[in-house]
């Protein structure tokens, strides 16, 4: 498992251009026995395996897409690859640690294979490409799994899987009931106005003025609108762009954001109260406003069943130690894992593995998606136990 992920480590290939990997992945399959399906999701990989005996069916999902992030941790086999993203030239690193959810899933394919004959019940194993997200104009990840029917033959009673964090050390699995992950809706607004010089105000319609007065109002969406002893949630702009010159009022301004919940009548709620205040604070103005709220970029809460999570709770425990098993915080992150279970409606558990080294603060090491970020191979061996008991458990029908 180690070589693996050291080898994907050195060898990180952007969403939706996971070749590579995907190569690797099917080759290691086939060996083992798999039913093996390629090309789901342009560089999906697939493999089912059959028990010798009765039982239940399980899905398990790794990622396997990598980041446009130059690395700068001092390793044997650091990533010195390039890739093209968004037109330019970047370093690619697997800043996310998606190399060990590869290789963990792998080492889960051998383990399994050789445990056949007194298997219970029927595993699929999946390796999606472009969790990240897909490149601009493409589709990919778990919403093009489904679309390409990676379900169509094999409808799992569950789905389950897990994340490397540098937020917790290793020898640690967080988890927990309910909205683990928050849902993600990007947004887009544009402003149209009308242009003037910028000494003559009084004959434009100001774009910029209105969209500023979109982004002040809009904070009062989670502070004065949103019952937050229920749930947090978070809107944020992160683009503001209008105007080429400093003396010209511009025709249009362009706002881009993202929308954070736990809840899905909350996340219903913000959307459309920030299309009601752009439309109306537009119209006070007398610009209009040209709304995607959401754009097509959007997540579902990562949400995990209570009762599932509970056995997945209790098998962990046994794989590691009580000790070793923490209630994981709420994580404003999002995923498109919650996608593949929603599909079919079944229940799901995603659950996080330590990846920070043990004497080091994980409050303060460097995030997931940092150049920086670093993995404690000794996670490795901790998912893997983790997601092995929970599997054999479920296929078994205990605890």
């Amino acid at each position: 498992i180690t070589a693996w992920r050291r080898d994907l480590h050195e060898h990180p290939e952007l969403s939706n251009r996971e070749t590579r990997t995907s190569k690797i992945v099917a080759d290691e399959l086939k060996k083992l026995g798999y039913d093996v399906h390629t090309g789901i999701a342009h560089t999906g990989v697939v493999g089912i395996l059959k028990g010798g005996k009765p039982g239940p069916k399980l899905a398990i999902r790794a990622d396997m897409d990598a980041l446009p992030v130059t690395e700068q941790v001092d390793l044997p086999f650091a990533s010195k690859a390039k890739g093209e993203y968004l037109g330019k030239t970047v370093g690619v690193m697997h800043a996310c640690g998606h190399d060990a959810h590869t290789a963990m899933q792998l080492g889960l394919a051998e383990i399994l294979a050789k445990m056949r004959k007194d298997l219970p019940g029927e595993v699929m194993l999946i390796f999606q490409p472009a969790e990240e997200g897909p490149p601009p104009g493409e589709e990919g990840g778990a919403p093009l799994m489904v679309k390409d029917g990676v379900f169509k033959d094999f409808k799992p009673d569950a789905v389950f899987g897990m994340h490397v964090v540098s937020a917790l050390n290793v020898g640690t699995v967080g988890l927990r009931a309910g909205g683990a992950m928050a849902s993600s809706d990007t947004f887009r607004i544009v402003v149209h106005g009308r242009q003037s010089h910028g000494a003559t105000p009084w004959k434009s319609i100001d774009p910029i003025v209105t969209a500023a007065e979109i982004v002040t109002s809009a904070q009062t969406i989670v502070s004065r609108q949103l019952d937050i002893n229920k749930d947090p949630a978070v809107l944020t702009f992160g683009i503001f762009n209008g105007g080429q010159r400093f003396n010209i009022v511009p025709e249009t301004a362009e706002l881009q954001g993202t929308i954070r919940a736990f809840d899905e009548d909350m996340r219903q709620q913000m959307l459309k109260s920030l299309k009601n205040i752009a439309e109306h604070v537009a119209a006070a103005n007398n610009a209009t406003v040209e709304t995607e709220i959401p754009t097509s970029t959007s997540n579902p809460v990562n949400y995990n069943d209570p009762a599932m999570t509970a056995r997945v709770r209790a098998s962990i425990e046994k794989a590691i130690g009580k000790d070793h098993v923490i209630e994981a915080q709420r994580w404003m992150a999002s995923e498109d894992f919650p996608q593949l279970a929603m599909s079919i409606k079944v229940p799901s558990v995603y659950f996080f593995v330590g990846a920070t080294p043990l004497g080091q603060d994980a409050a303060s090491a460097p995030s997931n998606h940092s150049p920086k970020f670093f993995l404690d191979e000794g996670a490795l061996k901790i998912g893997t136990e983790s997601m092995l008991q929970a599997t054999l458990d479920f296929l078994g029908g205990s605890p």
